[in-house]
């Protein structure tokens, strides 16, 4: 049988499917990207060309997470850092305040559909780790930290012009290269936050057991003899790890995705000297760069709102 197509009902011969719109889409970028290989390497080879900043050391990629002062506002250095502090807190009140203007008995759109399941999500945070006294105090919190760490990583994705040490000229103008940065890859911002639920969770601690009360509650039941002092000490110590695990996944996750990017996106390429290098890392460089913008930024927003819920919600109950 020859390997013609099957007539179609009616003797008409079925016509026959082509490539996919995707598939076009991905061998074009395919094609494009090999190509830029090839060029990339006639142009400048494949032997290394470091810059003198480079060469000499000046340069490091750590360098676009220093926060350089850009002026000052009485005991305030206003730098980059801050800029991302008042965009989240602002972006945030913003969201807040256009929501709530927005919001019906019964719901008519997509927006008021997702802001009901968000409510849904951070009340039962709430509701499943703390008495419904506890639930109805703190879920304003749980809720304000999650959209407000989801804000701030958000704004993380986005390049804008705030390296003022590198700058272009644009008709005369001296404007800010364009960086990615996020305030959660500064170690303060995380640790404001954690000091914050630490603190509140102590707080509902001792008021609701009492000072000695409450470090008994930390205690796990049924623990006697010789052992009660290693254990009582391994339990304060974990009480405090709780301040630092806080800090330190939402900084280290935030820090390390950016640093990622950074050297998947053409840093890499610019330290060993050779163009090719950047061009050839450049689709992992956009492929971390959608996992962290996509899922990485609403899971650790998520975690940390999840852990302030356990947190305050243990400070009240007994081992």
């Amino acid at each position: 049988m020859s390997a013609t197509a099957a007539p179609a009902p009616g003797g008409s011969v079925a016509p026959k499917e082509g490539m996919s719109k995707g598939k076009k889409i991905l061998y074009g970028v395919t094609a494009a990207w090999l190509g830029g290989i090839v060029v990339f390497a006639i142009l400048f080879g494949i032997t290394a060309h470091k810059a003198p900043s480079v060469a000499s050391g000046v340069f490091s990629p750590t360098d676009e997470f220093k926060l350089d002062t850009w002026f000052k506002l009485g005991p305030i250095d206003f730098n980059k850092g801050v800029l991302y502090l008042l965009m989240s807190v602002g972006l945030t009140l913003g969201v807040m305040l256009y929501i709530s203007r927005r919001l019906e008995k019964r719901p008519t759109g997509r927006l008021q559909v997702l802001v009901e399941m968000f409510y849904s999500l951070t009340r039962d945070m709430a509701r499943d780790n703390m008495d419904d006294t506890m639930a109805r105090k703190y879920f304003p919190l749980i809720a304000t930290l999650f959209v407000f760490i989801l804000v701030s990583n958000m704004i993380g994705y986005i390049p804008l012009p705030i390296d003022t040490i590198e700058k272009f000229n644009l008709f005369g103008a001296h404007i800010p290269s364009f960086q990615l940065y996020a305030a959660d890859t500064n170690v303060a911002f995380p640790l404001i936050l954690a000091l914050t639920v630490f603190l509140l969770s102590t707080y509902e601690g001792v008021k609701h057991h009492g000072p000695f009360g409450y470090l008994k509650s930390l205690m796990p039941g049924g623990v006697t003899g010789p052992i009660v002092p290693l254990i009582f000490g391994i339990e304060i110590l974990s009480n405090f790890l709780r301040l630092v695990s806080l800090t330190v996944r939402l900084w280290a996750n935030l820090l390390a995705g950016h640093l990622l990017i950074a050297f998947m996106g053409g840093e890499l390429g610019v330290l060993v000297g050779q163009a090719v290098v950047s061009w050839f890392l450049l689709p992992i460089g956009i492929a971390i760069f959608l996992f962290e913008a996509v899922l990485i930024a609403g899971l650790q927003a998520f975690i940390f709102a999840i852990l302030t819920a356990i947190y305050l919600g243990s400070a009240v109950s007994s081992h």
